[in-house]
């Protein structure tokens, strides 16, 4: 092993999956083919995979690594900014059904599930959802996307920040009775190419601005491409205006007891001002099989988060 993570990697198999809709799910097989199976599902929504450093988290000799791009994001297709009319499709059930595709198509029984930020949600949906898939969870920057998450980072969040605020509630163009994230979901989805241009840098500007008091800052034009951006903006924004699909945000919680026994790590950054550590102690509190570990100079995520997930997944 090389510092705190395992030596970079290459994936030894990757493929796209149809699926319904007319959507190909991109997915990656890396690690040892024997191992135990772990699935990663990355944050955003609509971030992707990207270069592929989570790979480094888990041990090649012992894990048989899965990871997949979903819907609408990195190398699956089509994008988002590229059939809208399909957006509606997107979906937190959707996307659980996409991976149950996967798991299938690889001939898994049952694996680990690993993420960070909105990935976590994603996989406590699913693992609700299919708990008799999961042998244990391993989470870094806990979300569970609920309207009050989403409330905080879209606006309350603006007493910390308040002339990006102003620019960020200014430009959203929003209509009377509107919530800022739905004029934000509206106009990325709209008919007008260069509205939705506009948008997309509005809010991408904002994100950059929630995250800039993370000690591994970096805005978003130091991590995406154009039009990599655009289609994070246009997920996040329309995943964050329905609560991620999950009736409220309050889906999670209520129906915790379906994995109430299945072992958790959940790991979070103290310094994590756009997702507030109330979040991971309000899932451990209600999660009796879960362990808890909040880094104190840590944000939303980084080295010490990576290293701690690393040591989980070794200790798994």
């Amino acid at each position: 092993m090389t510092g705190i993570l395992y030596p970079e990697s290459l994936p030894l198999e990757s493929g796209l999956l149809p699926v319904d809709g007319g959507h190909s799910i991109y997915w990656e097989l890396s690690g040892q083919a024997a191992g135990t199976a772990a699935l990663y599902l990355h944050g955003g929504p609509g971030s992707g995979l990207g270069s592929g450093r989570y790979r480094r988290l888990f041990d090649p000799e012992r894990y048989r690594i899965v990871g997949i791009d979903q819907r609408g994001c990195g190398r699956s297709r089509p994008l988002a900014i590229d059939a809208l009319d399909h957006l509606a499709d997107n979906t937190t059930g959707a996307l659980i059904a996409d991976i149950e595709a996967v798991r299938r198509h690889l001939g898994i029984e049952a694996w680990l599930l690993s993420g960070v930020s909105w990935g976590v949600t994603l996989a406590l949906a699913y693992a609700e959802a299919h708990p008799e898939r999961v042998s244990r969870m391993v989470f870094g920057a806990i979300t569970t996307t609920s309207r009050d998450e989403v409330d905080w980072i879209t606006g309350a969040i603006g007493r910390i920040f308040p002339e990006a605020f102003a620019r960020f509630e200014h430009d959203s163009g929003r209509r009377e009775g509107e919530r800022i994230i739905e004029a934000y979901a509206r106009r990325l989805a709209g008919d007008d190419a260069d509205d939705r241009t506009a948008a997309a840098r509005a809010w991408n500007a904002w994100e950059s601005t929630h995250v800039s008091l993370d000690p591994n800052w970096s805005p978003i034009a130091a991590r995406f491409d154009e039009d990599q951006a655009r289609s994070f903006a246009t997920l996040v924004a329309h995943y964050w205006a329905h609560d991620g699909f999950l009736r409220n945000g309050r889906e999670i919680l209520a129906g915790i007891d379906r994995i109430a026994t299945i072992p958790a790590v959940l790991i979070h950054g103290r310094r994590d001002i756009g997702s507030p550590a109330i979040t991971a102690y309000r899932l451990h509190s209600h999660w009796p099989a879960s362990r808890l570990i909040v880094l104190p100079d840590e944000g939303h995520g980084g080295p010490a988060m990576s290293a701690a997930m690393r040591q989980a997944l070794d200790e798994t």
